[in-house]
Order: C-alpha cells, then structure tokens, then sequence
C-alpha cells in the first residue's frame, strides 16, 4: 500500500459515520459473531500461543484509503485477531483473578457505547450521574456498608476505571488533607502503610502522589499468620516512623490479597491507624464482591471504622471492564483534591451545590456512562441469582482444593477463603527424598512448580498463574470465569496431573 499523498486526486466512496440501518445490519453481524464465539470459547487454547510481534506480519502496512467491508474486518479478526487472544472468558481460564463478564454487562455497555455521553458533571448527562449515585447505594446496602459511605448518609460512592485509580484518589485526598494542616512542604515526611502482600497499585499510587520512595512500608508478613498484615507489626512500624520525625499517613488494608487472597483483620488494623490519625483505604478488588453473600459478610468487620472501600465489579460481579466501585465516608476530601472549576464547566446545578459533579471525584475529567452495565447486572440477574453464581465458584473451588489435598505429591500452601487455590509441588514430598537438606528441597520444589506451571500454560488446555511468597512458587487457581463448571475444574486437575506425571518420566528425581 503506498502512501496517502499517492491518493489525493482519488476519489473516496461516502459513508455515513451514524446510518441506523447500516449499523442495525453490522449490529446483527458483531452479535452473531460475539454469540458464536463465546459457543465455542473452550475450543481455542486457552493462553494465546502467539510469538511477539506475530500480528504486524500480517497486517498491511497502512491504513486503507477506502472502506473495507464489515464482512472482511470479522474475518481478519477470526483469522488474526483472535489466535492473539489469551481467553480471559474461556471455561479453562484460572489466572490472575477471574474477570467475569455476563450478557447483561455487554449489553450495558452497549448502550453505554451507544449513547455516548461525557458525564463529567451533573448537567452534561443527569441520568449519568443519578443512576451512579442510585447503583452505588444499592451495593453498598448489598454489602451492607456503614450508612455513612453512602449517598443516604454522609458519604457516597462512584465508579473508578481500576483500583489503581480508586487507591490514587484516596491517597491523594488524604495527602492533601494532612498537608492542608502541616505544610506542603512537609510532603517528604508522610509514610504509607501496606503489607508485602498488598498490591503494586498502592506503591504506585504513592510514587504519583509524591511520597518519597524511603517512605513506603511493604510490612513483612508470615505463613504463620496466613500471610495476614498484623496490627502488631503495623504498630510497630508506626511507632519507629514517629520517632525518626516521620508522619504517617496511610494505610491500605486488603481483603482478598493478590498472591494468595489473603484478609488483613480489619478490626485491628483500623484500631491502631485511628490512634495515629491514619486515614485507612480498604482494598477488595477481588473477593468485595463474595461478601454480599451473607457467610463472607464477616470478612470486613471493622470497615466502619475506615476511610474508603472498594471492590472491583470486572473481577467477580459479572461486570465486564473497567468498573471499580469506591466508596468514601467523606466526598468533600476527594472534591478538595480534585476538583477544577473553570468558566466553561459553570452552571446552575453545580452553583447549587445539590448535585454530585463525578469530574471531582476522580483524576480524568471525562467519564464513561458505566452505572448502566452495573444497573442492567443487578435488575437482570437480582441478588439472589449473584449470591448464587459467587457460591458456586467457590464450591468449585472447594471441589479443587480436596483434589489437590488428595494428591500427597502437592500441597495447599494458604488457607482457601474464596474461590482461590494456592498449591505448590510439596518440598515434603517424597519426590526429594534424596535431599538431605530443607533449603535444598524448597529450592527443588520452586523449580519443578514453575516448570509445572509453565507447562500447563503451554498445554492450551487450562491457563493458571503464579505468586512468591514466603519464598515459595505457588500456583495460583482461580474460579471465576461465568462459563467454568464442575467439569472444568475436574478437567484442570487432570491437566495439572498429567503434566507433572510427564516431567518426572522424563526428569526421573
């Protein structure tokens, strides 16, 4: 294809960008083509077996001049597209954490995409922001939040893209807060608190938010305590900042950690960072969504004595991405941080001040109408089928940790809070019965779970992933995909037997 200058004095077929008829007749071809996909979605390996840079091979070098047929485009997609695809929706997909989606959640956001609107305050789309402030109270009373996160209280809650963004707002509002009190130049001083289990976002948030990098605490946690983050060592930490001159500032708690699921005790944890004038985020990116159910409300006991919560509706609660739901006991703090108010964004309604203008609650101005798939998920489904669908993964997962238990060979490395299995090939086990020493027979276990993992991976037949921690390589099993059933998880298993059964034929211990 030559350059576009070689197409200047060529003439150009018209199209309209917005035909409802055309877009009715592509429509019927897209859902089809969606429809049929997810048919067949255990049919495809499930980790995409594509080398880097495969797909510039195949496609032109420039963009076409004219349009091309919608017909073409799926089957570049069929044919290029989709070997690209690690099937995150597959049936066999058990990596990271799950990112369910549902049919209503699509045609949410459908009608999201369809509608188009810039929701960055009130007047710019009303039903945008009503309906958001109207979800975020159901779920919150879903989960059955202290009535000072919601809208109905004091409080309320919006939806963030990530928790990355959820993690940075707060932080930031917090930030500025305690700035506002003791100087902006004092910002080398402030300290923020997690474990070594929390995520990377917190860490990241800090480094954009200008915490000096001396200054952020990954506590060391233990096997002994399940990995947990304990008040002790938090207090502890606390204290030695205070008496190096420090100040601290934050902490994020997780419910649900990335490696293993761990639950940091809330209750505790929140008891100390309220004597020390801590402003406490609570992280539940994954497992927020299994405690609208009634047996895991236990795990955020103590919530009502934090900051900010969150949980991620694209991991668990059959939302397709983004959609991180936060909620925070006091809305000003994050307007303080960051709001903007120029001439051109000036109206009645935010003159008022009766109305939430969601451009001040997050970093980005422009927003994306995502209350409509959350809503469309709620009314489609109802609680009671959501409780459901959560207590059938974990029953699956259940299911899987007992095959596991029952293999002498592996071992369950933390204890199974949800829908997450962390196992490993057992340094007890009597594969390293010829070494002597405990050092040595862990190093041996790390190596042949990984190349165990690796191999599964590779197999197409299931996709898992991994963590370190306490210095072992665990592989991580999360049930979460909509399509999984009981036979999947029994077909995983399977997988992971046979693979370890080959690498001992072949690498006799």
């Amino acid at each position: 294809m030559g350059s576009l200058h070689e197409f200047e004095n060529k003439s150009v077929s018209p199209i309209k960008p917005l035909d409802s008829e055309e877009f009715r007749r592509q429509g019927h071809l897209i859902i089809d083509f969606i429809a049929d996909y997810y048919k067949n979605a255990e049919k495809y390996p499930v980790r995409s077996q594509v080398e880097p840079g495969y797909l510039r091979k195949r496609l032109p070098e420039s963009a076409p001049y004219n349009p091309e047929p919608i017909e073409a485009i799926l089957r570049d997609v069929e044919q290029h597209i989709v070997p690209g695809i690690t099937h995150w929706q597959s049936p066999n997909y058990f990596a990271y954490f799950p990112s369910s989606g549902s049919t209503a959640a699509f045609l949410g956001e459908m009608l999201s995409t369809g509608f188009n609107v810039v929701g960055f305050n009130w007047i710019s789309s009303p039903a945008a922001t009503e309906l958001e402030n109207i979800v975020m109270d159901w779920i919150g009373e879903m989960l059955n939040l202290p009535k000072s996160f919601l809208f109905s209280g004091n409080g309320g809650g919006v939806i963030q893209g990530t928790t990355c963004e959820a993690i940075l707002c707060t932080l930031t509002a917090a930030r500025d807060q305690i700035l506002r009190k003791i100087g902006r130049e004092n910002i080398g001083k402030l300290v923020v608190y997690g474990s070594d289990q929390t995520h990377c976002a917190l860490q990241k948030a800090a480094h954009i938010a200008g915490i000096d990098p001396k200054n952020f605490r990954a506590i060391m946690t233990s096997k002994s305590s399940s990995f947990c983050l304990s008040a002790e060592a938090l207090q502890e930490t606390i204290k030695s900042d205070i008496e190096d001159g420090l100040i601290p500032l934050f902490l994020c708690a997780t419910i649900g950690t990335t490696g293993i699921a761990a639950v940091d005790p809330l209750q505790p944890l929140c008891e100390v960072s309220k004597r020390y004038g801590i402003r406490v985020h609570i992280d539940a990116a994954y497992a927020g969504s299994a405690c609208i159910c009634p047996e895991f409300r236990h795990f955020l006991d103590g919530i009502e004595n934090a900051d900010s919560f969150s949980f991620n509706a694209h991991k668990w609660f059959f939302t397709n991405l983004d959609c991180c739901c936060l909620w925070v006991k006091n809305p000003s703090a994050l307007n303080q941080s960051l709001s903007t108010n120029p001439e051109y964004l000036r109206n009645k309604a935010s003159d008022t001040k009766k109305v939430v203008d969601y451009k001040d609650w997050q970093i980005t101005l422009s927003r994306r109408f995502r209350a409509l798939k959350l809503w469309l998920v709620l009314r489609s489904y109802g609680v009671g089928n959501l409780m459901n669908f959560l207590r059938s993964h974990v029953k699956m997962a259940k299911h899987f940790e007992e095959l596991v238990r029952s293999d002498k060979r592996f071992e369950v490395v933390a204890p199974r809070n949800f829908s997450m299995v962390c196992f490993k090939v057992s340094a007890s086990s009597t594969l390293f019965k010829h070494e002597n020493d405990d050092n040595e027979k862990q190093k041996k276990s790390n190596e042949e779970t990984e190349t165990l993992l690796e191999k599964i991976n590779a197999s197409g037949k299931a996709c898992m992933s991994h963590a370190i921690v306490g210095g072992m390589y665990v592989i991580r099993f999360a049930v979460g995909a909509s399509l999984t059933e009981e036979k999947h998880v029994v077909g995983a298993w399977k997988v992971v037997q046979q693979n370890l059964n080959a690498i001992l034929s072949s690498n006799p211990m």
